[in-house]
Formats: structure tokens, sequence, C-alpha cells
């Protein structure tokens, strides 16, 4: 799980223009509460998901899997992937 977590750290920080210096910026930050990515850019990160990974992100899923921070996000792709 832990290259899933530097990829995603990877494509976050690239898409959504984090920089490497950013103190505030981790696996386990929130985050929206910490307005690295908004509504907008939550469903941009949906779809990466779903077409990098092969796996499906439904509406039921958003609402019972914590899903804020980069170790949350790779812990569900991981259990989605089996």
């Amino acid at each position: 799980m832990e290259q899933l977590i530097r990829e995603l750290e990877a494509h976050i920080r690239t898409r959504y223009e984090i920089d490497e210096d950013d103190e505030d910026f981790g696996v386990d930050v929130h985050l929206f509460d910490y307005g690295f990515i908004d509504s907008i850019g939550a469903t941009a990160l949906i779809a990466h998901i779903e077409k990098t990974y092969g796996i499906e992100v439904t509406s039921q899923d958003i609402m019972l899997y914590p899903l804020n921070t980069i170790r949350e996000i790779a812990a569900f792709i991981d259990m989605k992937r089996g």
C-alpha cells in the first residue's frame, strides 16, 4: 500500500499544484478541510482513481468510507481491488 500512497501523493501534488515544501500537506492531512482539493477537484480525483486503478467509486462508497486523506483513499483503493 505504500507504493499506492506514493502514487496518489505524487498525482495530487502535480494535479493540484501543491509545492514539495508545503508543510501543511501530507498523507494524513484532510485534503478538503485544508483546501488542497475542492468539490470540482474531488470529481476529477475520483475520475483519476477510477481510470488509473480500474475501480468504480459509487455514491454509496463516498458515504460509507472516509476518503479525506491520501492514506484513506489508498486504503479504499486497496480494499476495492481486493
